[in-house]
């Protein structure tokens, strides 16, 4: 009886693969060094301007418009998804509704829309509804400037979609639990607060991440209304000394730069609230269990 030979074992070859990659190569590789080379890019005014006073300027009030709409978006999503998750038909009906309305029309509409808010109401006050006496009142042109429009169009745009994350990572929460809870006497709020949004945060922080990228990016429409933010410095160097494609590149080069750093930030967050993911089903029942029995020695 003849012994059986082994099996010789050949690895899959992908010769295209090799193709592929030297072709990419190559078109990298020139790609490379036709920006390098071209003077038309004009790389000595960008590292001229990359740290002028202008741009730098510019670059404070992206950042501040960005962590302020950001700030508004993150709670007053939170605010709009319990809203439209309550029994309260009438909660839920004007959290649609503004839901609906903020994501159905463009942001540049709205900015433009709340830069001219006064033309609808020339003056804005506090008093009785309906026709009653007014105790004090401002000017809106007035009280409405050029960073308060871009506040308040980017900041309540960026809450309608914040409700959706927010309201997707409470859906992702399993219904058991806060059945269990509530059984246990637990208030909502409690529950809301110590065993849903816990939970709920490794679903909401990676879109919430990628949406604080998209806003810092989304401060360049302030432009139509003509607030004084990166993209507006830019654009006022270039119209003076025509260095247009070079002004471009600074201001690309800040927004690469400042997405990259958010970037990690985001990275570390997540890494964050990731802990535990891969524990066993029962260790993950444990923890609930111990949430649970250390909510109810609070109520």
């Amino acid at each position: 009886m003849s012994q059986e030979q082994p099996l010789k074992v050949v690895p899959v070859r992908h010769p295209w693969r090799w193709v592929t990659g030297a072709i990419l190569a190559v078109l990298i590789a020139q790609a490379g060094v036709s920006v390098v080379t071209n003077d038309n890019f004009g790389w000595p005014v960008v590292w001229d301007y990359l740290f002028d006073e202008r741009i730098i300027r510019g670059l404070q009030n992206t950042l501040v418009l960005t962590v302020l709409s950001m700030l508004i978006g993150v709670f007053g999503g939170i605010l709009l998804a319990i809203m439209r998750l309550s029994g309260n038909p009438l909660a839920a009906g004007v959290a649609s509704a503004y839901i609906w309305l903020f994501r159905g029309t463009p942001l540049i509409t709205q900015l433009i829309f709340w830069f001219f808010f006064a033309a609808l109401f020339p003056r804005i006050g506090l008093g009785v509804p309906f026709g009653g006496p007014e105790f004090v009142s401002w000017d809106t042109n007035v009280l409405i400037t050029q960073f308060y429009a871009a506040l308040l169009g980017l900041g309540l745009n960026e809450a309608a979609y914040m409700a959706e994350i927010v309201r997707g990572g409470i859906q992702s929460v399993d219904e058991g639990q806060t059945e269990a809870a509530g059984a246990l006497g637990m208030t909502r709020g409690r529950v809301l607060r110590r065993i849903v949004l816990p939970q709920a945060m490794r679903v909401i922080i990676p879109p919430t991440g990628n949406q604080t990228i998209s806003m810092l990016k989304t401060t360049s429409l302030v432009i139509v209304i003509g607030y004084y933010e990166l993209m507006v410095a830019a654009q006022t160097i270039y119209s003076r000394n025509f260095q247009t494609i070079p002004l471009l590149i600074t201001a690309a080069l800040w927004y690469l730069a400042l997405t990259s750093a958010l970037t990690v930030v985001q990275m570390q967050i997540e890494k964050r609230y990731s802990r535990g993911t891969s524990r066993s089903v029962k260790a993950q029942r444990g923890l609930v269990n111990r949430l649970l029995a250390s909510g109810s020695d609070r109520v």
